[in-house]
């Protein structure tokens, strides 16, 4: 599902080189749930948003879906993360001017849908939010919020979704009801979940850890979660 091969990210600013990554290889399978750690300022975020799509690499490669990124157009990086991508952010990134249901819409109208209201609804109702689906992003909490952001990441049916810190601005109550609903949405759809986050215990959730640490891979290890499944 993602294959990324000795990536490496440089920052040019006047004479200044900041590599933020630094060789970077490693495959994920189809169905994998995986979480990438490491210390503020690793290159967690940075490897998320290459692996996505959302940026171009300094060199190396990533192949999403069989599908290599790195010499496409802006526009068709778009189109494959439309059809085979789902977002979720630490920030929620809803649109504000949008309600609850329409900012789940979005993804439904933009692949061309049929019945998109319909959908939409039924996604917030599996989040628990149906009968707040007028409501404004600033009209809801923010775990209401990031529910919202679950059900529009899922409203494409990903192949692959991608999920930064999810809930760094969360507290824990809160954060733990949104974990629950991020890997049993994940599970129920089969997706490949590619987590970043700097919580340990959220992490030893996923099936499997990959360290970073001054921007390349320190350690990459399967999780007790693996070990329960085997058997």
């Amino acid at each position: 599902m993602l294959e990324v091969r000795d990536l490496t990210k440089t920052y040019h600013s006047g004479n200044r080189h900041l590599t933020v990554l630094h060789d970077v290889n490693f495959t994920i399978q189809a169905g994998d749930v995986c979480a990438i750690v490491g210390p503020s300022g690793s290159g967690k975020t940075t490897l998320l948003g290459l692996s996505a799509g959302l940026d171009r690499a300094s060199s190396g490669s990533v192949i999403l879906n069989g599908v290599a990124l790195d010499n496409l157009s802006e526009d068709k990086r778009a189109y494959v993360r439309n059809q085979y991508v789902g977002f979720i952010f630490q920030n929620f990134q809803l649109i504000p001017t949008l309600t609850a249901l329409e900012n789940v819409m979005v993804p439904l109208e933009l692949r061309g849908e049929r019945n998109v209201k319909q959908q939409a609804m039924e996604l917030l109702e599996r989040v628990g939010l149906a009968e707040r689906h007028d409501h404004y992003p600033t009209q809801l909490s923010g775990g209401e919020q990031q529910r919202v952001s679950l059900a529009r990441a899922f409203s494409n049916r990903p192949r692959i979704l991608f999920a930064d810190e999810p809930t760094g601005n969360l507290d824990e109550e809160t954060g733990e009801r949104v974990e629950k609903l991020l890997f049993d949405l994940n599970r129920e759809m089969g997706t490949t979940l590619v987590l970043v986050t700097h919580d340990l215990e959220l992490a030893q959730r996923t099936d499997r850890i990959i360290r970073i640490k001054g921007g390349t891979v320190i350690s990459d290890t399967l999780t007790n979660q693996t070990s329960e499944a085997r058997h």
